[in-house]
């Protein structure tokens, strides 16, 4: 789905693009965003405006590797975009990368850059939130890697917009006894005890 920005218009590269362009690498990566809770749910549900891969902070030079010759602009600070230069190691904060295959082309691919603590995820927003790596994701029966579907939707909770919603109500189906109970305590601590998707998850059966 095509749209516009302060910064240029929006043209997310297809899912399977995407995939055939990061599948070389040999340092973890996943879809993330709301392709991550379709690949989850096993269907299509909603269009989308742009398409979120997820690595490691310290992959991040990895991202460079894969879209060679692209331009690759930094959120830096959050709420506007500058040029990441080729070897630039991005500081702790700036997490949000936007890439195209040139200065007269749309935006194709977002990259988001997540907190590894060892063999450890950790929450950027809550460095007590934490998962052993090798649990932060999941394939599809394609062979796409995807953010956990439970992860996912703790990056969600913040916002609420109403794609949020909708992804939420939509995985809710799907998600495991276990899933349900990490998301429910997990948004408690980050958000409290009294945020809407933690009472529903609570009242879920």
């Amino acid at each position: 789905m095509r749209t516009e920005t302060p910064w240029g218009p929006w043209d997310p590269a297809p899912l399977a693009e995407v995939a055939r362009r990061f599948a070389p690498l040999r340092t973890p990566w996943w879809i993330a965003g709301g392709y991550a809770v379709e690949l989850a749910v096993g269907h299509a549900f909603r269009d989308h405006a742009d398409i979120d891969v997820t690595l490691l902070r310290r992959d991040q030079l990895t991202a460079q590797q894969v879209l060679a010759g692209w331009e690759w602009w930094a959120a830096d600070p959050p709420g506007t975009l500058r040029p990441w230069l080729a070897g630039e190691i991005l500081p702790h904060g700036v997490h949000d990368i936007w890439c195209r295959p040139g200065p007269d082309e749309p935006w194709r691919i977002q990259l988001m850059l997540d907190e590894a603590d060892g063999t450890d995820w950790a929450f950027r927003r809550d460095t007590r939130i934490r998962l052993p790596l090798d649990r932060l994701g999941r394939v599809s029966g394609d062979g796409i890697p995807y953010l956990a579907l439970h992860v996912q939707l703790l990056y969600k909770a913040k916002s609420r917009r109403p794609k949020d919603e909708e992804d939420f109500t939509t995985a809710l189906r799907v998600l495991t006894a276990d899933q349900r109970a990490w998301l429910t305590e997990t948004i408690t601590l980050a958000h409290g005890a009294d945020h809407p998707w933690a009472v529903r998850l609570r009242r879920y059966r």
